[in-house]
């Protein structure tokens, strides 16, 4: 029989909490903020107190290692270490922790880190009660938030601390993390096989969250303890080791057959570890797992037919390949900056308020994170989709950027020249310049692109939605300004 052990038991610690960190240097990702001298090294590498008593708010989505480097901070540096949720805690919570925490420095030289998670949730005049704490040095705070610290947290408690910003985890992160839960003896020991395809998967459904790692990993291990059969003893009156006599004594010569035999059993049911595949993990996650590799040509292809498909208008297909993006665990962020750059290439002035829309749900998807941003996204890709297209400014763009790799730049004309520092005026720069706000209809005939240039057309709009009165406008503008009012 598979040993389910600690890591398999049912109602044993959670791995995440088992495989935490006791140090800075197991901590996986987060490189920016864990090099030498950088303020959380120094931090947890100061036994004498020399470093001061700074202040730390950490501001990153969920899973990547807020309370795990608060942990370790407080581990490396042998300080007392108090963890308060801004979910239950209040302010009385607050005042006995600092109360405490100024005793065991007055009494024994022992300093506090509180880590108080979830700072965001804690209203001011509870935020108010950790300043003295604070400014004293009574404790130092380490405060995590999924929020923005500068609509979340207040001034006065921000300016006294450091504002340090974590990063989703990339693939090789997890990567490390997993391979270490799986052999670690303070996870799964090795009693559980990972295959390949699994382990992907488990990554890809991570997201970057460490936490949501390991804790699909964990199911899926139990899953597959759960999968493998009992090994099977001998049956009592099966005696294929004994004589034609049915004398249960060995025959001669084969001294402890039984006892070989049943050590054998032992020996190949132990050497049985259960295999983690993707079948297992995704049943025991609940969801189904999509051939989606974020570094793979499924990942090109789901974002080329998403892009196509808003550009085609097809609202439906936009939100279908939008939602096997999101359930294959692709980054928020990385669809939100896909979405603003479609506003901008493919509906343009068509629709005005198509790119203020798209750069809403990337800042709406920042400052609520996921599963919540995806409603946002598919509010902007509704949109997105249903909107006028023109692709205009972008063809423009791209023929202006064409003439100046080929060369066609050209002299700024003198009239346009900066007149501002002192010699200017002798050189003839501004000279001739006409002012448009002097101008009654607030635009005047005048060159304005090199003379090697003139008459270049690269913005040329089509008839589609808002752009049909650009295009309207436009030519009027561009009559008056190269001179045939």
């Amino acid at each position: 029989m598979v040993d389910s052990g600690p890591g398999l038991r049912s109602g044993a610690t959670p791995l995440a909490v088992r495989m935490r960190p006791t140090s800075l240097d197991e901590v996986a990702g987060q490189r920016h903020l864990l090099t030498p001298g950088s303020p959380l090294v120094a931090l947890a590498g100061d036994r004498s107190g020399e470093s001061g008593s700074v202040s730390v708010i950490l501001w990153g989505p969920p899973g990547t290692g807020k309370t795990t480097l608060a942990q370790a901070i407080a581990r490396s540096s042998g300080r007392k270490f108090v963890e308060l949720s801004a979910v239950s805690a209040g302010v009385r919570d607050v005042r006995q922790v600092m109360e405490e925490a100024r005793a065991s420095r007055d009494l024994y030289g022992l300093s506090t880190v509180l880590f108080l998670d979830e700072i965001h949730r804690f209203t001011k005049a509870q935020q108010d009660a950790l300043l003295p704490g604070v400014e004293n040095g009574w404790v130092i705070l380490v405060a995590a938030t999924t929020e923005n610290p500068s609509f979340s947290v207040i001034s006065p408690l921000l300016s006294r601390s450091l504002l340090l910003t974590l990063e989703l985890l990339t693939d090789d992160d997890l990567g490390v993390l997993v391979d270490r839960a799986v052999a670690d003896p303070r996870g799964l020991a090795g009693k559980v096989a990972l295959d390949p395809e699994a382990r992907a998967a488990i990554i890809r459904l991570a997201s970057g969250d460490a936490r949501r790692a390991l804790t699909a990993l964990e199911a899926a291990a139990v899953a597959a303890a759960q999968a493998v059969p009992v090994a099977a003893a001998p049956e009592s009156g099966d005696d294929d080791g004994a004589d034609a006599t049915g004398d249960d004594t060995p025959a001669a010569g084969t001294p402890g057959d039984d006892e070989s035999s049943t050590e054998a059993v032992t020996d190949a049911a132990a050497s049985a570890a259960p295999v983690i595949t993707t079948d297992i993990v995704a049943r025991a996650v609940d969801r189904a797992l999509l051939r989606y590799d974020r570094n793979g040509d499924e990942h090109y292809d789901v974002i080329s037919a998403f892009i196509k498909s808003v550009r085609g208008s097809d609202v439906d297909a936009s939100l279908h390949y939008l939602a096997r993006m999101i359930e294959a665990g692709e980054d928020a962020r990385f669809i939100a900056r896909r979405i603003i750059v479609l506003a901008s290439e493919d509906i343009g002035l068509a629709d005005p308020s198509a790119l203020g829309v798209a750069v809403a749900a990337a800042d709406a998807v920042q400052f609520i994170g996921m599963p919540e941003g995806r409603i946002p996204l598919a509010q902007a890709v509704v949109h997105l989709a249903t909107a006028p297209k023109s692709n205009a400014a972008y063809v423009g763009i791209d023929r202006a950027i064409a003439d100046v790799r080929e060369g066609k730049a050209g002299r700024v004309p003198k009239h346009l020249r900066d007149a501002h520092y002192p010699g200017a005026k002798r050189l003839g720069h501004g000279k001739g310049y006409k002012y448009p706000h002097d101008d009654e209809i607030g635009v005047v005939a005048q060159e304005y692109l090199p003379e090697s240039l003139r008459g270049a057309v690269y913005y040329e709009p089509t008839e589609h939605g808002n752009e049909r009165e650009v295009s309207a406008r436009l030519a009027k503008l561009r009559r008056i300004v190269r001179g045939g009012r």
